[in-house]
């Protein structure tokens, strides 16, 4: 498969061999975070003891620790594919991945954690651990030094107790803690938002969606296209909001026109929830739909795709997740439907949108953003990546 890298991880338990399904050239599966975690884990945990993982990347933690049978939760909807296609690889069997839209119930007797990008995500995190660790439980979480985020060992000494800060390696670091009292019922943090322009509606966003807070720049920049197009949809048109985030594209689109539908789709879980509790409070009587997964596996479903593609793939930054999206939303169109996106200038996605679009246009542009329109989709090979 292409743009597919396949390793070989040495754990405490097992030896696997990993891929990055729908990564980058050179993306791996793992990182030194995953093997300190494991490390660590593989050192303290008993037998019979209840195990969660939180948001294990590809699989490695969840395979690695197989013995001890863990609970996983994860807020991408990559995990269970890539994890489904990693255990079939070594030949071992695939748990049920759980999202924040229904998360797993304690008590655990362990959680092994990584630590996200987001503070607010982290904050997240570390209630939901109070909420569901045992009295004693133990909390290990770990991630690559340079991805911590800012002001991290705050939230930490704020909300949880640690109790060893293991040496760093392969600068990687994990910490041992054990459960404080905040959780997440009452915490004025849990949804933040903003006011979309013009429609005048209430915008909010759980802790893992990208600007929850304000409106983002290249987001503001495609909603008075995503309006245009609206209002020169048929009745009864179907319009996806591809990696919609908090919902602001789509929600722009139902806001102007009650006689069409919108999916939203997001690969997070909090995303999705998000763009639903937006739609629904805001616009009760909206035919709208919500779907957490990868992309989109549609095929000639919709006559308005509208994008604005993320370019952060974890720690990765490049363009493959871009160039998937495309190929993906070209498959979902109708004939005569467009694809509208969003994206920074410099990347070039007026020229990568080529692989998927006969007809690409550029309706507006500044120094940092560049609004496009592509149609006339170009036939492709094969299914999802």
């Amino acid at each position: 498969m292409p743009n597919m890298t396949t390793d070989v991880l040495m754990t405490p338990q097992r030896s696997l061999t990993l891929c990055r399904p729908g990564g980058g050239p050179g993306l791996r599966a793992w990182d030194a975070a995953d093997e300190l975690l494991l490390q660590a884990a593989d050192e303290r945990l008993r037998t019979g003891q209840r195990v969660a993982i939180v948001d294990d990347g590809f699989g490695a933690l969840t395979l690695g620790l197989a013995d001890a049978a863990p609970e996983v939760v994860a807020d991408s909807a990559v995990l269970p594919l890539a994890l489904a296609r990693n255990a079939a690889a070594n030949g071992l069997s695939s748990p049920a991945v759980a999202n924040w839209q229904a998360p797993p119930s304690g008590p655990f007797d362990v959680v092994i954690l990584r630590i996200p990008r987001q503070l607010d995500y982290l904050e997240y995190l570390l209630r939901w651990c109070n909420e569901v660790l045992a009295e004693d439980g133990l909390l290990l979480a770990g991630g690559m030094i340079k991805h911590l985020p800012d002001r991290s060992v705050d939230v930490f000494n704020r909300l949880v107790t640690t109790e060893a800060v293991l040496p760093a390696r392969k600068k990687a670091r994990v910490v041992a803690c054990r459960r404080g009292t905040s959780v997440l019922a009452g915490w004025d943090g849990l949804l933040r938002g903003f006011e979309l322009p013009d429609a005048g509606l209430p915008v909010k966003g759980l802790p893992a969606v990208f600007s929850r807070e304000r409106l983002d720049i290249g987001a503001r920049q495609l909603l008075p296209w995503a309006a245009q197009a609206a209002n020169s949809l048929a009745p009864g048109a179907r319009v996806l909001d591809l990696a919609c985030g908090n919902g602001v594209q789509g929600l722009t689109v139902l806001s102007h026109r009650d006689d069409v539908s919108v999916l939203f789709a997001d690969v997070s879980s909090q995303a999705v929830a998000s763009a639903e509790t937006n739609v629904r409070q805001a616009l009760p009587a909206a035919q709208a739909s919500f779907v957490c997964q990868d992309g989109t596996d549609a095929s000639g479903e919709f006559d308005l795709v509208l994008l604005n593609p993320p370019f952060h793939d974890g720690g990765a930054v490049g363009d493959h997740i871009a160039l998937k999206l495309f190929a993906q939303a070209s498959r979902a169109l109708r004939p005569g439907g467009q694809l509208l996106m969003v994206g920074n200038r410099h990347l070039g996605y007026h020229r990568s949108l080529r692989k998927s679009f006969r007809q690409v246009r550029q309706l507006a542009a500044d120094p940092k953003f560049v609004v496009l329109a592509a149609a006339e989709p170009v036939p492709q090979r094969g299914g999802r990546s």
